[in-house]
């Protein structure tokens, strides 16, 4: 209450407007950063505090987005219509988009203020274990939607709320009451809170397409994967974390003929026999390449694929041999002892010894190897961080979190041709921080076809199309409509292969192929293109489901009809982003059964089994 304006600045950078606003007390200096984008419908915002006084100021809450007074001008009946989508989050659940009013979740109008909160947030460095950091308020009585998104890899909180009767939505990182987070600020000293992103639409389709091309402004651009290479990786329904050079060549044989441009060994690469809690090492197990490890990913270039490797560089095994090498400043420390997650303990990237180590691990995959791809992946949550050189646990996480984000950037800059992918037990890390460096995010391990299609239906709206990367893992004993369907989970998005495709049967093989041959010729259209939701984004527990992706001159459907007797669904074009269709082509599968009929008013798609799937192409 005491910080009063100061002053501000707008004006013109490369990137668009932009907005400082100056605000000051005795004690700190705040300025609030907004960035605006030339042509889209976005702010980009963040605050900065400096301490300007004598004394240590503790700073609690720091928000980096603040706006009281959203649907201001609406009627009280109207204000309670009004609906916020929220985005929960699980393992092998990934994108599971709800909504609700705001009754619904206990916001109710009875005062002048509410001590109820609709009140998210995530702590740990899962930073997308609950929900995804970003959501959604529509105001359909005045046609508008407000959607965000919070751009950290670690804690974050939002909020809505009331007070003297207007609605307020507020934008954080990382929090006391919430997330453990205290910084002490002594004098002289700044600090910057987290970036999250605001945009403004009609309604929520139009609201995602204004974030899908913020996201676009601010991805790394990654040359090596501008194509978007098809990317065989040899874990899913497939090696399963037990490659060996003899298992690997059946395998990438057939990986190479199916069209696969890059070939990924997963994890066990390093492991004599258990190996959870050992990892961290990350030298290969001799007896599983009896002509060394390059011999197999020499052999995958021969095929005409670039060869990756996976690896979980943030965490070493309670048991990994090379453990009494780090000191306890290596780790993330709680209450004098390491951390320890599932047999796992936490590097702390702050530390310039782990730093060194993990380079060093990219330098010899990279230079002796020969991988021009990594999967990166992480599958233990931290907590609420560490005690080492920090004014709280949750200060210790954010700076950890700060590091290694500028640690993969320097990696990326010294190598711009090595593909990086995040993962993080499938979608446990999907945010903006890590997503602004990674070319690529895989999205999920759900490891059934059937379990995929929701989570594929929806991920668009959570990760840019380009980046979402969704298993096609077809199995020996499925049907040609199981294998069709594996294939169009991921072909609007970015195509993952596996499976146990060295058993594959003829036709099985050519529908995989078909599925590949069809992905390359329309890749290009999806770097550019917009995602929609002709049945709602909502994609769990339907009997239909519809994915839409546009761009200036392309519109194509994935449909999936689930676990149904109805055989056919109808859309409304006013749902389909068009006012009409001239032309709707099935382009995958060529096969009789799947059909798509136009008319004035509406599309109609017919499958022929349940848990079936078609792409569709409009003009």
């Amino acid at each position: 209450d005491t910080l009063k304006y100061e002053g501000h600045k707008y004006y013109r950078n490369a990137t668009g407007n932009k907005l400082e606003i100056e605000l000051k007390d005795d004690e700190i200096r705040a300025t609030l950063h907004y960035q605006f984008y030339d042509n889209i419908s976005a702010a980009r915002t963040w605050t900065s505090i400096d301490n300007i006084s004598t004394e240590n100021v503790g700073l609690e809450y720091v928000s980096s987005f603040s706006l009281t007074g959203i649907g201001k001008e609406c009627e009280t009946a109207k204000r309670n219509k009004m609906k916020v989508s929220i985005p929960h989050n699980s393992w092998c659940r990934e994108v599971d988009w709800q909504t609700y009013t705001l009754e619904e979740l206990g916001l109710h109008n009875a005062n002048s203020f509410s001590m109820k909160r609709i009140n998210i947030f995530n702590t740990g460095t899962w930073s997308t274990k609950e929900h995804l950091p970003m959501g959604a308020l529509a105001d359909a009585s005045n046609a508008s939607c407000l959607m965000w998104q919070i751009e950290n890899n670690g804690s974050w909180q939002w909020e809505i709320s009331d007070i003297a009767g207007y609605l307020y939505l507020k934008l954080s990182g990382p929090t006391e009451n919430e997330n453990h987070w205290h910084k002490e600020l002594k004098p002289g000293e700044s600090f910057e809170s987290i970036k999250t992103a605001i945009v403004v639409g009609t309604d929520f389709n139009d609201a995602l397409q204004q974030m899908t091309l913020y996201r676009r402004k601010i991805v790394r651009y990654n040359s090596a994967d501008a194509s978007l290479p098809v990317i065989f990786n040899d874990y899913m329904n497939c090696l399963w974390a037990d490659p060996t050079t003899e298992k690997m060549i059946p395998v990438v044989d057939k990986a190479a003929e199916a069209g696969a441009e890059y070939y990924c060994m997963d994890a066990g690469w390093y492991a004599d026999g258990t190996w959870w809690e050992t990892v961290g090492e990350w030298q290969p197990c001799a007896w599983r390449f009896p002509g060394g490890i390059k011999e197999i990913f020499d052999y995958i270039r021969s095929k005409g694929m670039i060869p990756g490797i996976w690896l979980e560089i943030e965490v070493m095994g309670i048991n990994c041999p090379i453990l009494p090498q780090f000191t306890d400043d290596c780790f993330f420390v709680r209450h004098g002892k390491r951390v320890i997650d599932h047999g796992r303990y936490q590097l702390d990237f702050r530390n310039e010894k782990v730093r060194r180590f993990a380079t060093e691990v990219i330098d010899r995959v990279v230079t002796e190897y020969g991988v021009g791809y990594i999967k990166m992946d992480y599958n233990i949550d931290g907590g609420i961080g560490t005690e080492v050189s920090a004014d709280s646990f949750g200060d210790g996480l954010l700076e950890h979190n700060r590091a290694y984000i500028q640690w993969i950037s320097d990696i990326m800059d010294k190598y711009p041709e090595l593909i990086i992918e995040n993962c993080s037990s499938g979608g446990m890390r999907m945010d903006y921080a890590l997503l602004s460096q990674h070319p690529i995010q895989s999205v999920t391990d759900a490891s059934d076809y059937r379990h995929m299609a929701p989570i594929a239906a929806a991920c668009a709206s959570a990760v840019l199309p380009e980046q979402a990367a969704i298993w096609s893992y077809p199995v020996s004993a499925d049907n040609k409509y199981a294998v069709i369907t594996n294939m169009v989970n991921s072909m609007l998005v970015r195509m993952h292969l596996s499976g146990e495709i060295a058993g594959w049967n003829e036709e099985q093989f050519a529908l995989v192929k078909e599925g590949v041959r069809t992905y390359k010729a329309i890749r290009d259209n999806i770097k550019g293109a917009v995602p929609f939701y002709p049945l709602g984004v909502e994609s769990y527990h339907k009997d239909w489901l519809c994915a839409g992706y546009k761009n200036e001159k392309e519109t194509y459907l994935a449909v999936w009809r689930m676990d149904t007797e109805k055989d056919s669904l109808d859309i409304l074009l006013e749902n389909l982003c068009m006012p009409a269709v001239t032309d709707a082509e099935i382009i995958y599968p060529l096969m009789d059964g799947y059909q798509v009929t136009a008319d004035s008013e509406s599309l109609c798609i017919a499958l022929p089994e349940r848990f079936s799937g078609v792409i569709i192409h409009l003009t």
